[in-house]
Order: C-alpha cells, then structure tokens, then sequence
C-alpha cells in the first residue's frame, strides 16, 4: 500500500455481504481472488514489525457522526442521556439515507436537525467521489495500490473531534495553519470564529508558541519514564513489545499521621487518575498492566479499581478494564489508533537497537567506570578522616622468647629452657610479674565492657577475693587439679597442653595471657578477675 510493508486484511474485516457470501460456511477464498481490486480503508497504524490492519468496511467520521456506507443499522453513543437518544433517533429517521448507516458521537449533544442533516450530506457526497475514483481505477487496471482518499491533516482532525463552544480560547500559530483552520470552522462551526486567535511572534525572533506557554516542558514530562505525583509518589512507565507496564510507586510521600493501610490507598488513588491522564497524554494503546501497591483491605481495592475506571469513563477512545489477578495486577486494554507520543519523537538506538543495554564479550563487573568500586558517602567520610591519623608501629618490648609469661609457663610444667631459673624462688618471682601483667591485662578488657557489666564483675571479683584463704592456695591438690580451676565458677574449661606461639603485637600478647590460669604457680590474689580477661567482651557469665 506505498508504506514499506504489506497490509493485513484480516477475515473478520471481509464484506461478506458485498460477497454475495452470507451463509454461514465462509472462505477468503472465495470472497477473494489473487488480482481483485478491493477498496479497504486503513483502521490501524503500522506498528513495529507489523504492517497496517485494512478493512472493507468502509467509513467516514465527521463532526456529529460518523457515515458508514453499505450499513442498514444506526447507533448512538451510550454516554448520552435517554431523552437526548430519543431525540436524535428521530432525527436519523428524516436524514439517514437507506443504503447507508450512522453512528451518532457524543458532540451531536444539543445539535440541531440542520446541522446533522448537512453533516450527514457532506459525508455522503464524499463517499460518491470515493466510488466513482474507484472506478476509474479499476477500468485502466494500474495494478498498484492507489490512494482513492485521505484523513485531513492533524489540524483538521484536531479541531473536528476536540474543538468545540467549551473552549475559551484556540492560539493557532503559522500562516499555512491559520488558514486551514479557519476555513474549516467556517465551515462547519461558524459560531466558534470568534474563539480563534492568531499567534505573532515579534518581528526580532522572540520565542514560538510552544515556549511562551510551556508547551515544550509538558512534552517533556510526557516522554520521560518517571512521573511525579501530587503527593510525592510516582508512576514508572516502561513499554514492551506485547504491553506497556506501569508501576506504581510511594517515593517521597510518607502519609499524614495515619497508618501504611492510607498512606498506600491514598497513593493508589492518586496513581488512578493520573495513570488514565497519561495514557491519553501519551496515547497509549494495546495492553496496560499497572503494578498497585499491595493493599490489605478489600474495600481498599475496590476503591482504587472504581476510581481507575471511573476516570476512564472521560476517555474518549474504547477501553476495556479486566479484573485483577491474582498477584494484584490491574490489566485493561485501550484501543491503539496510531503512533504513540514516544515513537513519534523518537528512534531507535543504533547502539543497544533499543534494548538499553551494552552487551560485552566477556561477564562485566559491577564497578565504577576506573574499575574500583563505588565507596558510600559515609565511607568516604570515614576513609578521610583515617588518612588524617599519623600511622604508629607497634613494637613488641620483649623478645618473642624472653616474656616473662613464657617463662612461667616453662617453670610451671616444669620443662627446662635457657630462659628459666634453676631455683623456686626465680619461677615465684617471674609468677609475681605475670600476675601483674594479668591484672593490667583485666583493667584494659573492664574498659571495654558496658559500665554495669563492670561493676557487677568488680563487685565478684571483691567477694571471692575475701573468701580466698591462703591455706587454699598452698593446697597442691586443688591447684593442680585444673578441671576443679576451671569448674569453680562454671567457667570455661581449659586444656591441659597450651600450645602458645609468639606474637610481636602488643594486643596478641595481651590475648593470650589469661590462658595461663591453667598452671598452679601463677595463681594469686585475683583468681577471677584473670579468668574474667579471657572472656570475650558482653555480660558477665554467673553458674547457677
């Protein structure tokens, strides 16, 4: 059909009367033959990858009805009131003629008879010209597909199905649109001339139309994937190629005081009205599946889904609202009647071809663009005032072999090494010193404790320190029975053999002095308080 691609003529949209085929077995085949000459009218714009839908039923919308050729039937828009119908009925009776059929449209509202008559006779004399260029063609046999006639342009379109004495005012900008417009309107609506106005720019080059009145903004905002909400939510509008999907979102709106169960309601009551606005604005056709936020209450969703299709009532193109599924999705369909408002202003990537998406050869690593992963606000914070901290190198004071705790160790279990006296009163000494280096180790871990935690291991240490008896502690038995040490208190069980390494950092030496507990020979005044060090850090642990 000139186009690029084939039309489809789908069975449906056959003129089976035409035909001669009105029974009930049917067959394209035998309506159609390869080389027939068909007049078929273009009902759907091609979209994507498929070509325009074709029909042969023929018809022709005008400004109060629409004229359907060939028809023996006549309809009138439900949205009108019942008195209006009845009125309008008559009126079809006088003017309609008998090979030809009309459906009345919601602007022939209050219309007089001489307006619908001369509507109905514009449309017939145009469908005259129609046939008799028709025929013509099919007497000189061109073969190619020819154009017999055309919709006016958008203007004329515009102005038929929208404008009408409910506006205050139509800006009309250029010369060429100027005319067109206002010999159309004298045509058909003289009375609304006078709410015509021509745009003049200044003669300097000022700003057009569109910006004087923002009209370049909203376009904006009607391409964009994000739209806003009154209240702070927002809608998420992603095409596809079998639906467009619509999700539903809380973003910065946070409620009033009341529970979740409103705050969400009212967001999906917002989301209604402001989903249908986008569909007309953006003209968008074929399947719509919207994404609601969950609600618990059933009256909830039955609110939300009478508020979508009420608002849908205003809308002039067929629509058809389905019920919920069962994971919560609205689904509707809307019929497409052409370009949406993205593809018109809009082409494909030659990059990604319209995925989004920058396939590579290799799995791709979630980074930064210089390869290193994106560091948090927070972190960064952090990092910059850890660069500022001068860097301080521990140095162990002792030799890893010369600490006195190892020492005791070699003393206690009794095995010989070149650090460790040949008499009792050099191991008791070097006891002496790692019990102090216990306590100071037992100090430094009761910083680190919760305050209360503190006290009340303090306050046991103190109790069991006065009933400590020195005869207990020179008894060879109950010190060197580490099971009975390490049972006392329900504490933790020790091992018999500690395998200890040296360690050069100060904090593991502190770490592993408590493990000492388990030798007879380091036990002094403060058995608890060493064994509280070896704990790691929380509340203090009490036997039943």
């Amino acid at each position: 059909i000139g186009r690029g691609r084939n039309g489809v003529l789908y069975a449906g949209e056959v003129n089976w009367e035409a035909a001669g085929l009105g029974g009930a077995n049917r067959k394209i085949e035998q309506a159609l033959q390869p080389g027939d000459y068909v007049v078929v009218q273009v009902s759907k714009d091609p979209v994507g990858h498929k070509g325009a839908r074709l029909t042969t039923q023929v018809s022709l919308a005008g400004r109060y009805l629409v004229y359907v050729p060939g028809a023996s039937s006549t309809g009138i828009s439900r949205k009108l009131p019942d008195t209006e119908r009845q009125r309008l009925k008559e009126i079809l009776r006088e003017v309609v003629p008998s090979d030809a059929g009309v459906i009345i449209r919601t602007a022939s509202e209050g219309v007089k008879e001489e307006d619908i008559r001369a509507d109905v006779n514009r449309l017939q004399n145009r469908w005259a010209q129609i046939e008799a260029k028709a025929a013509e063609i099919k007497e000189k046999a061109a073969g190619a597909a020819v154009a017999l006639y055309e919709e006016p342009d958008v203007l004329v379109k515009v102005i038929r199905d929208l404008f009408n004495e409910d506006f205050a005012e139509l800006i009309v900008s250029g010369d060429h649109a100027w005319e067109t417009i206002t010999a159309y309107v004298n045509s058909v609506a003289p009375e609304l001339v006078s709410k015509l106005t021509k745009y003049e720019s200044d003669a300097n080059g000022g700003p057009d139309v569109f910006a004087v009145h923002r009209i370049d903004e909203q376009l904006a905002k009607a391409m964009d994937r994000k739209v806003w909400l009154p209240s702070g939510g927002t809608l998420v509008i992603d095409r596809t190629e079998a639906m467009t999907v619509i999700d539903v979102n809380t973003g910065k709106f946070t409620g009033s005081g009341g529970n979740l169960e409103q705050t969400v309601t009212k967001n999906n009551l917002e989301a209604a009205e402001e989903i249908v606005r986008q569909l007309r604005l953006r003209d968008i056709g074929g399947i719509v599946v919207i994404d609601f936020i969950d609600m618990v209450l059933e009256s909830n969703r039955d609110l939300v889904l009478r508020r979508l299709t009420e608002a849908l009532a205003r809308d002039r193109t067929r629509h058809q609202v389905s019920e919920v599924t069962s994971l919560g999705l609205v689904q509707l369909t809307r019929k497409r009647l052409g370009t949406g408002l993205v593809e018109a202003f809009s082409t494909t990537c030659p990059h990604c071809s319209g995925r989004g998406l920058m396939l590579h050869a290799d799995p791709v690593d979630a980074t930064s663009p210089n390869g290193r992963k994106s560091e948090t606000r927070r972190g960064r914070r952090s990092k910059k005032s850890r660069g500022e901290e001068p860097l301080v190198t521990k140095v162990p004071a002792h030799a890893p072999g010369e600490h006195p705790m190892f020492k005791a160790m070699a003393a206690a279990n009794g095995r010989p090494g070149d650090e460790t006296g040949d008499d009792q009163s050099a191991a008791d000494l070097e006891a002496a010193t790692v019990a102090q280096d216990f306590d100071d180790a037992g100090a430094r871990f009761e910083t680190r404790v919760a305050p209360d935690a503190a006290e009340e291991d303090l306050d046991d240490d103190f109790e069991d320190v006065d009933e400590v008896d020195d005869d207990d502690l020179d008894d060879e038995e109950d010190l060197g029975d580490e099971d009975d040490l390490g049972d006392d208190d329900g504490d933790l069980d020790l091992d018999d053999d500690l395998d200890v390494e040296p360690d050069e950092s100060d904090d593991a030496e502190d770490s592993r002095k408590p493990e000492v507990v388990s030798t007879a020979s380091v036990v002094c005044e403060r058995p608890r308080r060493r064994r509280a060090a070896a704990r790691p850090a929380g509340p203090p642990i009490h036997a039943d």
